[in-house]
């Protein structure tokens, strides 16, 4: 199977977190929570370090969020109805979700206290 153009791929990637935007309610929060780390990132002043590690742990919930809806559509295919197996996989991947998003507001209380 011959690899699809470089420029595909980008666009394959791009037109997947939009699909993500339009599509899921946490992913349209994280995104907003994103754009507001970015402006306090400006308005504050942030050293380059804080910033760097707002914009990785925000862009690493983001991730989490997609590998979450990704390993939920799989289930979702392989079992349309209810499993009490495929409902424990679901749940454990949203439980990967919620501890990086709580040690994003850990991070980001750690890091703006000091701005504040």
């Amino acid at each position: 199977m011959r690899k699809p153009p470089l420029h595909n791929s980008f666009f394959n990637a791009f037109r997947g977190v939009l699909m993500m935007v339009k599509s899921e309610r946490n992913f349209q929060i994280e995104t907003a929570a994103f754009f507001i780390n970015l402006f306090l990132i400006f308005y504050l002043k942030l050293t380059t370090t804080d910033a760097v590690l707002i914009i990785i742990i925000s862009a690493a919930v983001l991730a989490a969020e997609i590998f979450n809806t990704a390993i939920e559509r799989i289930c979702d295919i392989i079992q349309p109805e209810f499993d009490k197996r495929i409902g424990f996989i679901k749940d454990i991947s949203a439980g990967a979700v919620l501890l990086l998003a709580v040690a994003s507001v850990i991070t980001g209380i750690l890091i703006y206290w000091r701005y504040i």
